[in-house]
């Protein structure tokens, strides 16, 4: 069966670009031209996956973002025209995967789409569950849970920690996490590790001011703290 994908955005013309791009790719794709109907959208078709412009009319992406994340963890694009950091970093701590800059080449998009879309439904070469203090990490199943509650996570937060949980001690820089959410091929810029970090804290931390699994190695990266 087809992944579902919803295309967010308010200029008509992109819209149809990209949904001939990813029609062509074997997606069925539909549509919104805000927030507000998206909304309406996604929670009839529960899509695979949602590509989201920020600046829009009735309800712009952000607020989408954080009416959307309390429904259902969706993967999410963003994209946006605008260069500031603060913006992709608010976008992210809101829960979305991954941001593109318009403009964009089709190809690139096309290739973070299939890039997010494998991590969010990707298995492991075998059932590998990962077990450290009362944290629990299912690859295959794809949940976590902490303690005996089950946690939501973003595809992107979830690698994250499966990298981290894997070596516990392990001092992982920024650029090393990076890739384990983009891949090498990809752009970035380190303040994406760190928002999706601070996700993550909030998550399962029982205290994110002092964070108990997740330790910052200062001028380093991060570690998942050792049994």
């Amino acid at each position: 069966m087809s992944k579902i994908i919803l295309v967010v955005d308010d200029e008509e013309r992109l819209v149809s670009l990209v949904k001939a791009y990813l029609e062509r790719e074997g997606f069925r794709v539909v549509t919104a031209k805000d927030g507000r109907q998206a909304l309406f959208v996604a929670r009839a078709e529960k899509p695979d996956l949602i590509i989201l412009d920020l600046m829009m009319p009735e309800l712009d992406g952000y607020e989408f973002l954080r009416i959307h994340h309390k429904e259902r963890e969706t993967p999410i694009i963003m994209l946006t025209a605008k260069v500031d950091d603060d913006d992709k970093v608010l976008g992210l701590e809101l829960g979305a995967d991954d941001y593109v800059t318009k403009p964009f080449s089709p190809r690139e998009l096309m290739a973070r789409v299939r890039a997010v879309l494998r991590r969010s439904g990707q298995t492991a070469p075998h059932a590998e569950v990962l077990r450290v203090a009362d944290i629990t990490l299912d690859r295959e199943q794809h949940f976590v849970t902490v303690g005996n509650q089950t946690i939501d996570l973003t595809p992107s937060e979830f690698d994250l920690l499966a990298a981290l949980m894997a070596s516990p001690g392990r001092a992982f820089s920024r650029y090393d996490l990076l890739d384990h959410i983009q891949g090498a091929v990809y752009e970035g810029y380190e303040r994406t590790v760190d928002v999706h970090i601070k996700n993550l804290r909030k998550k399962m931390e029982p205290n994110p001011r002092q964070p108990r699994y997740i330790e910052t190695v200062y001028g380093v990266g991060y570690r998942f703290a050792p049994e």
